[in-house]
């Protein structure tokens, strides 16, 4: 568990700060061509979303892990040992 949470929270790390990084402070438009609306917006990073960003991959790690952790807790000592 401890292996599948570190491994989540590096990526949690690593891709809220490539978002931070490329996504901050972007600014786009588009255009409707058939009433001649445009809408425009820019994408602000902040803290709150980077903290939930690494809840979320905190949790995802939580799952992908518990399911390997609980079936290693239910091998026997030496029948796990003979597989290594």
């Amino acid at each position: 568990m401890a292996e599948s949470l570190l491994l989540a929270l590096v990526g949690g790390l690593i891709g809220g700060g490539l978002a931070w990084a490329i996504a901050d402070g972007y600014q786009t438009a588009t255009m409707n061509w058939q009433s001649f609306s445009q809408v425009a917006f820019s994408l602000t990073v902040t803290p709150r979303l980077l903290a939930g960003g690494i809840a979320y991959a905190l949790a995802m790690g939580f799952l992908g892990g518990i399911f390997p952790a609980v079936g290693a807790v239910r091998t026997p000592i030496v029948a796990g040992l003979r597989h290594v």
